[in-house]
């Protein structure tokens, strides 16, 4: 019996070594780059690699990177193939895992394509690749050998992008990292890419946590030219030739403005050290999309561009769940509610301890009704992750959920609730210690 009841533990909590050496035993300068195709369905997903490739920018932390908490619906660990041990994870959420939420994947597979980063490596190492099943339990995907040496990795020279430094806070291992790329803007719109590039990390930097943390960001407009001005909106029937063919009605959801050509994102953006992207895209129309880990992209141009660009660089940079319940998308049942989110913003209520009981206040029911008497309160609220029922949000209104000119009891326009503000201030401090 105590056989059995070890074998089990083993199976279900497998033993995993954590590095605790210096980075630079196991890494050199730059980046392996992993690049694949993530296909299937609604209820499969296949991993089919493309090419590996040498980058010559490291822009995250020098030291071991193992994240604590995962952040994402999948995450890839890096493993020295001699010892086993991690010597790299991350989480991150594709756009295909939302793609596979929507009622097309159930009828047909379609293949994204993808991008993994991670520090160069001195040794041969294993890299898995895991996601989350429906009870948010990571299993295994895909894993393969890596050989630094292999001839194969390409070692292409990026390209020589010109771009502009709206940022300067030091050292790119111990600062955060933001590359902005130009996305349907012509050559001669440079001067436009990069003022309205400013604006919007202007904005960026009047919101806490970010306002009060600036000094440890880095951010690079990638002057990046596209044949034409704007973007694909195909419910109007409009097409234009841009770099990265972003477009909206992702998912026929007309706001929704996504790219899934990655592999010219980052080609591109290889120009500059970067832990962060966001592609801007010139355009009046009001959208964007954000992803865990990942990048993010907005508008420039449109009213709410501002807003947007803060909401969607949440997503991206803590991985904050949307906490809006009554906008139109296309997922269904995107979330178990017998199981507790991993979005730092969201509850099912399986596990709230685990997420921001501690900041609220013993005077304040639970669940909390969304009512005048506690706007602008922390609280758990019934409301969000895209329903009215069985998921919670902290606080009446956040820049989570409205993207309109929301202000809270402090009178601040485009806040972060203090549950997302605590959340982006732990990332800013794991990529600058």
């Amino acid at each position: 019996m105590i056989n059995r009841i070890a074998l089990f533990l083993l199976v279900l909590f497998p033993v995993c070594l954590m590095a605790q050496g210096n980075f630079n035993d196991f890494f050199t300068s730059g980046v392996l780059r992993f690049d694949y195709l993530l296909s299937g369905s609604s209820n499969s997903a296949r991993v089919t690699e493309v090419q590996q490739k040498r980058e010559p920018f490291w822009g995250g932390t020098t030291k071991i990177s193992i994240e604590e908490q995962t952040l994402g619906n999948y995450r890839f660990k890096v493993r020295d193939l001699v010892t086993q041990t991690v010597i790299y994870r991350q989480g991150f959420s594709p756009l295909f895992q939302e793609w596979q939420t929507t009622s097309e994947a159930k009828k047909m597979e379609r293949a994204f394509y993808q991008v993994l980063r991670f520090p160069f490596p001195k040794n041969k190492v294993v890299l898995e690749l895991e996601c989350r099943n429906r009870e948010g339990i990571f299993q295994s995907l895909y894993s393969t050998t890596i050989d630094p040496t292999n001839y194969f990795i390409n070692q292409e020279t990026p390209f020589k992008s010109d771009w502009v430094m709206l940022k300067n806070s030091g050292e790119p291992n111990r600062k955060v990292d933001i590359a902005i790329l130009a996305e349907g803007y012509q050559k001669e719109e440079m001067g436009k890419f990069v003022n309205d590039a400013r604006r919007l990390v202007d904005s960026l930097f009047k919101v806490e946590p970010f306002a009060s943390q600036q000094d440890k960001f880095n951010i690079y407009a990638v002057e990046t030219p596209s044949v034409e001005s704007g973007t694909d909106i195909p419910g109007r029937n409009i097409y234009v030739n841009t770099l990265y063919n972003s477009t909206f009605y992702t998912f026929d959801v007309a706001r929704y403005l996504t790219t899934t050509d990655l592999k010219s994102v980052s080609d591109q953006a290889a120009a500059v050290p970067y832990d962060y992207l966001i592609v801007l895209v010139n355009s009046k129309e009001y959208g964007g999309g954000g992803f865990c880990n990942y990048l993010s992209v907005c508008t420039s141009d449109h009213a709410l561009a501002a807003n947007v660009f803060i909401h969607e660089f949440g997503h991206e940079f803590a991985g904050l769940g949307d906490e809006y319940y009554s906008s139109q998308v296309a997922y269904e049942d995107f979330y178990n509610l017998k199981v507790e989110p991993w979005e730092p913003n969201l509850t099912t209520m399986v596990d709230f301890k685990s997420k921001w009981g501690a900041l609220i206040d013993p005077a304040t029911p639970i669940p909390t009704p969304r009512t005048k008497e506690y706007a602008g309160k922390t609280g758990v609220f019934e409301g969000g992750g895209y329903v009215t029922k069985g998921v919670y949000s902290p606080m009446d209104d956040c820049r989570m959920k409205s993207k309109d000119d929301c202000r809270m009891k402090s009178n601040k326009p485009n806040s972060f609730c203090p549950v997302c503000q605590k959340a982006i201030a732990k990332v800013i401090q794991r990529c600058t210690e």
